[in-house]
Order: C-alpha cells, then structure tokens, then sequence
C-alpha cells in the first residue's frame, strides 16, 4: 500500500470516528468511558496523519 492511499484510509478512518464520538454524545444513555476511548483512538489517528503528512 503506498503511503498516499494509507493517507487517505486514515482520513476515512478518523472522519468515520469523528462521526460516531457526536451521535454517542448527542445520545442521553451515552458511555462516557466509550466516548473517551473514541475520541483517544481519534487522536492516535490524527497523529499518524500527521505524521506521514510531514
């Protein structure tokens, strides 16, 4: 896999995250501990992104 397209599957991959961290909080039963890991996981990703940007 080339460097771009892995670029573009960790976009894909943190936009389809970024999505789900605001339905779950927008949800009044929402898992504070689950949302955590989403948004922590959302990270790793945007600093791979980061990473292979630069």
């Amino acid at each position: 896999m080339s460097v771009t397209a892995h670029l573009e599957e960790l976009k894909k991959k943190h936009r389809t995250l970024s999505e789900q961290v605001d339905l779950a909080q927008r949800s009044p039963a929402a898992d504070t501990i689950e949302v955590a890991a989403m948004k922590k996981q959302k990270l790793k990703l945007k600093e791979e992104i980061t990473r292979l940007s630069g």
